[in-house]
Protein backbone atom coordinates (compact mmCIF):
# COMPACT_ATOMS: atom_id res chain seq x y z
CA UNK A 1 0.00 0.00 0.00
CA UNK A 2 2.82 2.21 0.97
CA UNK A 3 4.46 2.04 -2.45
CA UNK A 4 1.22 2.56 -4.33
CA UNK A 5 0.31 5.78 -2.78
CA UNK A 6 3.85 7.03 -2.83
CA UNK A 7 4.03 5.89 -6.76
CA UNK A 8 0.90 8.37 -6.72
CA UNK A 9 2.56 11.28 -5.06
CA UNK A 10 6.00 10.90 -7.03
CA UNK A 11 3.58 11.39 -10.30
CA UNK A 12 2.53 14.92 -9.15
CA UNK A 13 4.50 17.12 -10.54
CA UNK A 14 4.74 19.72 -7.32
CA UNK A 15 7.77 21.79 -7.71
CA UNK A 16 7.41 24.92 -5.86
CA UNK A 17 7.05 27.19 -8.44
CA UNK A 18 3.71 25.58 -10.00
CA UNK A 19 0.59 25.73 -7.57
CA UNK A 20 -0.11 22.28 -5.59
CA UNK A 21 -3.21 21.94 -6.18
CA UNK A 22 -3.71 18.93 -7.78
CA UNK A 23 -1.28 17.17 -5.11
CA UNK A 24 -3.50 19.15 -2.25
CA UNK A 25 -6.59 17.34 -4.28
CA UNK A 26 -5.21 13.57 -4.19
CA UNK A 27 -4.41 14.03 -0.53
CA UNK A 28 -7.79 15.50 0.35
CA UNK A 29 -9.39 12.53 -1.78
CA UNK A 30 -7.46 9.79 0.04
CA UNK A 31 -8.15 11.82 3.58
CA UNK A 32 -11.54 11.96 3.25
CA UNK A 33 -11.99 8.20 2.07
CA UNK A 34 -10.21 7.00 5.53
CA UNK A 35 -13.04 9.43 7.22
CA UNK A 36 -11.01 12.81 7.96
CA UNK A 37 -12.57 16.21 8.02
CA UNK A 38 -10.22 18.49 5.64
CA UNK A 39 -9.47 22.26 5.80
CA UNK A 40 -7.95 24.01 3.21
CA UNK A 41 -5.84 27.18 3.73
CA UNK A 42 -5.00 28.47 0.60
CA UNK A 43 -2.87 31.81 -0.54
CA UNK A 44 -1.18 33.60 -3.14
CA UNK A 45 2.74 33.39 -3.43
CA UNK A 46 4.51 36.30 -4.31
CA UNK A 47 3.87 36.05 -8.45
CA UNK A 48 0.19 35.58 -8.12
CA UNK A 49 0.30 31.43 -7.79
CA UNK A 50 -2.41 29.73 -5.64
CA UNK A 51 -0.75 27.50 -2.69
CA UNK A 52 -2.77 25.78 -0.03
CA UNK A 53 -1.78 24.53 3.33
CA UNK A 54 -4.02 21.11 3.88
CA UNK A 55 -4.99 20.42 7.44
CA UNK A 56 -6.78 16.81 7.93
CA UNK A 57 -8.44 15.95 11.27
CA UNK A 58 -10.04 12.90 12.89
CA UNK A 59 -12.41 15.10 14.72
CA UNK A 60 -13.78 18.50 13.98
CA UNK A 61 -11.77 20.36 16.62
CA UNK A 62 -8.71 22.86 17.05
CA UNK A 63 -6.76 21.16 19.72
CA UNK A 64 -5.08 17.74 18.72
CA UNK A 65 -2.99 15.20 20.69
CA UNK A 66 -0.66 14.43 17.68
CA UNK A 67 0.08 16.11 13.80
CA UNK A 68 2.03 14.11 10.94
CA UNK A 69 3.67 17.17 9.30
CA UNK A 70 4.77 17.15 5.51
CA UNK A 71 5.34 19.53 3.08
CA UNK A 72 4.10 19.13 -0.28
CA UNK A 73 6.91 20.74 -2.53
CA UNK A 74 9.50 19.51 -4.51
CA UNK A 75 12.76 21.07 -5.95
CA UNK A 76 12.94 21.22 -9.45
CA UNK A 77 14.80 18.19 -11.30
CA UNK A 78 16.11 17.39 -14.61
CA UNK A 79 13.68 16.76 -17.43
CA UNK A 80 16.13 14.13 -18.71
CA UNK A 81 15.62 12.35 -15.51
CA UNK A 82 13.38 9.45 -16.75
CA UNK A 83 12.46 8.38 -13.18
CA UNK A 84 11.22 12.30 -11.62
CA UNK A 85 7.59 11.70 -11.68
CA UNK A 86 7.95 7.44 -12.19
CA UNK A 87 8.53 5.40 -9.16
CA UNK A 88 10.97 2.70 -10.01
CA UNK A 89 11.94 0.20 -7.61
CA UNK A 90 15.69 -1.07 -8.32
CA UNK A 91 17.76 -2.78 -5.36
CA UNK A 92 16.04 -2.10 -2.41
CA UNK A 93 14.96 1.59 -3.38
CA UNK A 94 12.84 3.52 -4.58
CA UNK A 95 13.54 6.70 -6.63
CA UNK A 96 11.73 9.21 -7.95
CA UNK A 97 11.52 13.24 -6.90
CA UNK A 98 10.28 13.52 -3.68
CA UNK A 99 10.33 10.13 -2.62
CA UNK A 100 12.94 10.98 -0.08
CA UNK A 101 11.89 14.54 0.90
CA UNK A 102 9.20 13.95 1.80
CA UNK A 103 6.51 12.15 0.42
CA UNK A 104 8.00 8.95 1.41
CA UNK A 105 6.79 10.29 4.78
CA UNK A 106 3.20 10.76 4.31
CA UNK A 107 3.13 7.85 2.08
CA UNK A 108 3.40 6.00 5.44
CA UNK A 109 1.00 8.15 7.30
CA UNK A 110 -1.63 7.53 4.87
CA UNK A 111 -0.65 3.81 4.48
CA UNK A 112 -1.11 3.59 8.42
CA UNK A 113 -4.15 5.47 9.10
CA UNK A 114 -5.93 2.59 6.34
CA UNK A 115 -6.22 0.07 9.46
CA UNK A 116 -6.02 2.18 12.24
CA UNK A 117 -8.78 3.63 15.00
CA UNK A 118 -7.88 6.71 17.39
CA UNK A 119 -9.36 7.86 20.43
CA UNK A 120 -7.46 11.04 20.78
CA UNK A 121 -7.61 13.58 17.96
CA UNK A 122 -4.91 13.52 15.14
CA UNK A 123 -4.19 15.86 12.45
CA UNK A 124 -1.97 15.53 8.80
CA UNK A 125 -0.62 18.88 8.16
CA UNK A 126 0.32 19.23 4.36
CA UNK A 127 2.16 22.13 3.67
CA UNK A 128 3.23 24.28 0.78
CA UNK A 129 6.25 25.52 -0.23
CA UNK A 130 8.78 24.58 2.21
CA UNK A 131 11.54 24.44 -0.25
CA UNK A 132 11.12 28.00 -0.99
CA UNK A 133 11.71 29.47 2.59
CA UNK A 134 9.00 27.36 4.88
CA UNK A 135 6.34 29.67 3.39
CA UNK A 136 3.25 27.47 4.16
CA UNK A 137 4.60 26.43 7.78
CA UNK A 138 4.76 30.09 8.35
CA UNK A 139 1.41 30.96 7.08
CA UNK A 140 -0.47 28.47 9.38
CA UNK A 141 1.79 29.70 12.44
CA UNK A 142 0.74 33.02 12.09
CA UNK A 143 -3.48 31.38 11.23
CA UNK A 144 -2.75 29.59 14.05
CA UNK A 145 -5.61 27.56 13.31
CA UNK A 146 -5.07 24.44 15.62
CA UNK A 147 -3.10 23.62 18.69
CA UNK A 148 -1.15 20.59 18.52
CA UNK A 149 0.58 19.08 21.58
CA UNK A 150 2.81 16.93 20.23
CA UNK A 151 4.43 16.82 16.25
CA UNK A 152 6.27 14.69 14.42
CA UNK A 153 7.52 16.72 11.24
CA UNK A 154 8.53 14.20 8.20
CA UNK A 155 12.45 14.90 6.99
CA UNK A 156 14.68 12.54 5.67
CA UNK A 157 17.13 11.67 9.20
CA UNK A 158 17.48 7.86 8.30
CA UNK A 159 14.60 7.53 10.82
CA UNK A 160 16.85 9.27 14.10
CA UNK A 161 14.84 11.04 15.88
CA UNK A 162 15.57 15.00 15.59
CA UNK A 163 15.29 17.21 18.61
CA UNK A 164 17.24 20.17 17.69
CA UNK A 165 17.25 22.15 14.45
CA UNK A 166 19.46 25.50 13.87
CA UNK A 167 17.83 28.17 12.24
CA UNK A 168 18.16 30.12 8.89
CA UNK A 169 18.66 33.82 7.97
CA UNK A 170 19.64 35.23 4.48
CA UNK A 171 20.33 39.19 4.17
CA UNK A 172 20.94 41.06 0.69
CA UNK A 173 23.65 43.34 1.41
CA UNK A 174 24.22 46.39 -0.89
CA UNK A 175 27.66 48.37 -0.61
CA UNK A 176 27.53 51.30 -2.69
CA UNK A 177 31.20 53.66 -4.13
CA UNK A 178 31.19 56.02 -6.42
CA UNK A 179 32.58 54.90 -10.49
CA UNK A 180 35.78 56.58 -11.95
CA UNK A 181 38.30 55.57 -14.32
CA UNK A 182 40.60 53.50 -12.65
CA UNK A 183 43.40 55.23 -13.54
CA UNK A 184 42.29 57.64 -11.88
CA UNK A 185 41.04 56.25 -8.55
CA UNK A 186 41.26 59.19 -6.21
CA UNK A 187 37.85 60.52 -8.27
CA UNK A 188 35.73 57.62 -7.00
CA UNK A 189 35.51 54.75 -4.53
CA UNK A 190 35.35 51.42 -4.80
CA UNK A 191 32.21 49.93 -3.69
CA UNK A 192 34.35 46.23 -4.25
CA UNK A 193 36.91 47.95 -1.71
CA UNK A 194 34.38 48.72 0.97
CA UNK A 195 32.69 45.32 0.39
CA UNK A 196 35.93 43.38 0.90
CA UNK A 197 36.25 45.64 4.16
CA UNK A 198 32.98 44.96 5.81
CA UNK A 199 33.10 41.21 4.79
CA UNK A 200 36.80 41.09 6.60
CA UNK A 201 34.26 42.48 9.45
CA UNK A 202 32.02 39.66 8.95
CA UNK A 203 34.82 36.91 9.15
CA UNK A 204 35.72 38.62 12.61
CA UNK A 205 32.36 38.12 13.54
CA UNK A 206 32.04 34.85 12.67
CA UNK A 207 34.72 33.73 15.18
CA UNK A 208 33.08 35.86 17.97
CA UNK A 209 30.45 33.68 17.49
CA UNK A 210 32.21 30.85 18.27
CA UNK A 211 31.96 31.55 21.43
CA UNK A 212 28.70 30.97 22.03
CA UNK A 213 28.03 27.45 21.94
CA UNK A 214 25.54 24.49 21.66
CA UNK A 215 27.04 21.53 22.54
CA UNK A 216 24.77 19.51 20.84
CA UNK A 217 25.36 20.72 17.28
CA UNK A 218 27.74 19.87 14.78
CA UNK A 219 29.66 22.65 14.45
CA UNK A 220 28.60 23.80 18.22
CA UNK A 221 28.12 27.48 17.25
CA UNK A 222 26.29 29.58 14.68
CA UNK A 223 28.16 30.02 10.88
CA UNK A 224 27.95 32.69 9.06
CA UNK A 225 28.73 32.18 4.64
CA UNK A 226 28.95 34.43 2.10
CA UNK A 227 27.87 32.31 -1.39
CA UNK A 228 27.22 34.90 -3.85
CA UNK A 229 28.95 38.13 -4.66
CA UNK A 230 28.72 40.61 -7.77
CA UNK A 231 30.36 44.09 -8.05
CA UNK A 232 31.47 46.31 -11.26
CA UNK A 233 30.46 46.99 -14.53
CA UNK A 234 34.08 47.09 -16.33
CA UNK A 235 37.68 45.80 -15.31
CA UNK A 236 39.23 49.62 -15.97
CA UNK A 237 36.00 51.61 -13.78
CA UNK A 238 35.81 51.42 -10.12
CA UNK A 239 33.00 49.31 -9.01
CA UNK A 240 29.73 51.94 -8.10
CA UNK A 241 28.07 49.00 -6.40
CA UNK A 242 28.77 45.66 -4.41
CA UNK A 243 26.28 43.14 -3.34
CA UNK A 244 26.57 40.13 -1.57
CA UNK A 245 23.96 37.56 0.17
CA UNK A 246 24.77 36.79 3.65
CA UNK A 247 23.90 33.56 5.42
CA UNK A 248 23.38 32.12 9.02
CA UNK A 249 22.43 29.31 10.53
CA UNK A 250 21.92 30.22 14.13
CA UNK A 251 21.66 27.82 17.16
CA UNK A 252 18.62 28.09 18.94
CA UNK A 253 19.30 29.17 22.29
CA UNK A 254 21.27 32.51 20.84
CA UNK A 255 18.94 35.63 20.41
CA UNK A 256 17.60 36.12 17.13
CA UNK A 257 18.71 38.97 16.37
CA UNK A 258 22.34 38.26 17.39
CA UNK A 259 23.89 38.48 14.27
CA UNK A 260 22.52 41.81 12.68
CA UNK A 261 23.31 43.36 16.14
CA UNK A 262 26.79 42.41 15.52
CA UNK A 263 26.78 43.54 11.69
CA UNK A 264 24.74 46.30 12.19
CA UNK A 265 27.66 47.64 15.02
CA UNK A 266 30.62 46.22 12.18
CA UNK A 267 28.64 48.98 9.72
CA UNK A 268 28.50 51.69 11.71
CA UNK A 269 32.42 51.55 12.54
CA UNK A 270 32.41 51.41 8.82
CA UNK A 271 30.64 54.52 8.50
CA UNK A 272 32.88 56.36 11.10
CA UNK A 273 35.71 54.91 9.76
CA UNK A 274 34.98 56.70 6.07
CA UNK A 275 32.01 58.91 6.09
CA UNK A 276 30.97 58.08 2.67
CA UNK A 277 30.63 54.63 3.46
CA UNK A 278 26.67 53.82 2.26
CA UNK A 279 25.66 50.09 3.07
CA UNK A 280 21.76 48.64 2.81
CA UNK A 281 20.50 45.53 4.57
CA UNK A 282 17.88 43.52 3.43
CA UNK A 283 17.31 40.73 6.13
CA UNK A 284 14.91 39.05 4.25
CA UNK A 285 14.48 35.59 6.17
CA UNK A 286 15.17 35.20 9.86
CA UNK A 287 13.99 31.51 10.35
CA UNK A 288 14.30 30.95 13.85
CA UNK A 289 15.40 27.04 15.11
CA UNK A 290 13.76 24.55 17.27
CA UNK A 291 14.62 22.30 20.10
CA UNK A 292 12.75 20.02 22.47
CA UNK A 293 13.94 18.90 25.83
CA UNK A 294 15.38 15.47 25.62
CA UNK A 295 12.89 14.34 28.25
CA UNK A 296 9.82 14.88 25.89
CA UNK A 297 7.79 11.49 25.85
CA UNK A 298 7.98 12.24 22.43
CA UNK A 299 11.42 12.40 21.91
CA UNK A 300 11.62 9.29 24.58
CA UNK A 301 9.12 7.01 22.56
CA UNK A 302 10.59 7.94 19.29
CA UNK A 303 13.92 6.77 20.48
CA UNK A 304 12.58 3.60 22.41
CA UNK A 305 10.74 2.65 19.21
CA UNK A 306 13.46 3.48 16.22
CA UNK A 307 16.43 2.26 18.83
CA UNK A 308 17.76 5.61 17.46
CA UNK A 309 19.28 8.26 19.99
CA UNK A 310 17.68 11.69 19.54
CA UNK A 311 20.08 14.32 17.56
CA UNK A 312 20.60 17.87 16.09
CA UNK A 313 20.34 19.02 12.32
CA UNK A 314 22.08 22.15 11.03
CA UNK A 315 19.31 22.50 8.31
CA UNK A 316 16.00 24.16 8.45
CA UNK A 317 13.02 22.58 9.21
CA UNK A 318 9.12 23.03 9.92
CA UNK A 319 9.40 22.34 13.50
CA UNK A 320 9.85 25.64 14.52
CA UNK A 321 6.61 26.27 12.79
CA UNK A 322 4.59 23.77 14.50
CA UNK A 323 6.08 24.65 17.81
CA UNK A 324 4.31 27.87 17.52
CA UNK A 325 1.51 26.11 17.67
CA UNK A 326 2.17 25.17 20.83
CA UNK A 327 3.65 21.78 20.18
CA UNK A 328 6.61 19.52 21.49
CA UNK A 329 8.29 18.86 18.26
CA UNK A 330 10.70 16.43 16.48
CA UNK A 331 11.83 15.75 12.86
CA UNK A 332 12.14 12.08 11.82
CA UNK A 333 11.37 10.49 8.25
CA UNK A 334 12.67 7.38 6.01
CA UNK A 335 15.49 8.23 3.92
CA UNK A 336 18.90 10.17 4.01
CA UNK A 337 18.91 14.18 3.68
CA UNK A 338 22.25 13.62 1.39
CA UNK A 339 20.08 12.17 -1.35
CA UNK A 340 17.27 14.67 -1.76
CA UNK A 341 17.46 17.88 -3.99
CA UNK A 342 19.67 15.75 -6.47
CA UNK A 343 19.33 13.56 -9.96
CA UNK A 344 18.58 9.90 -8.45
CA UNK A 345 16.88 10.56 -5.10
CA UNK A 346 16.13 7.78 -3.86
CA UNK A 347 14.25 6.25 -0.47
CA UNK A 348 15.36 2.47 0.74
CA UNK A 349 11.88 0.45 0.96
CA UNK A 350 13.15 -0.96 4.16
CA UNK A 351 13.28 2.41 5.71
CA UNK A 352 9.55 3.56 4.54
CA UNK A 353 8.19 0.31 5.69
CA UNK A 354 9.82 0.91 9.27
CA UNK A 355 8.72 3.97 9.18
CA UNK A 356 5.06 3.33 8.73
CA UNK A 357 5.63 1.06 11.76
CA UNK A 358 7.27 4.28 13.89
CA UNK A 359 4.11 6.13 13.25
CA UNK A 360 1.68 3.55 13.75
CA UNK A 361 3.52 2.69 17.24
CA UNK A 362 3.48 6.63 18.14
CA UNK A 363 -0.01 7.08 17.08
CA UNK A 364 -1.29 4.15 19.41
CA UNK A 365 0.96 5.28 22.20
CA UNK A 366 -0.21 8.96 21.83
CA UNK A 367 -3.86 8.93 20.53
CA UNK A 368 -5.18 5.77 22.22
Amino acid sequence: MIKEILADLVKIDSVSSRSNREIVGYLERRCEVLGLITRRFPYLDEHGVEKINLVALTEDITEVELALVGHTDTVPYDPNWSEATNLTERDGKLYGRGSCDTKGSFAAALAVLENMKVSKPLALVFTADEEIGLRGAKQLAQQKPLRVRYSIVGEPTSLKPIRAGKGYSLAEVIVKGREAHSAYPALGASAVFRAARLINRLELIAEQLKTDQHPAFDPPYTTLNIGLIHGGSAKNVLAGECRFTLEWRPIPTQPSDRVLSLFTAAIAEETHADPGFECEVDANRQDTGFETDPGSPLIQLLEKTTGNESGTVAFGTEAAQMMALGSESVVIGPGDIREAHRTGEFVPVGELQRCAEVLERSIKELCN
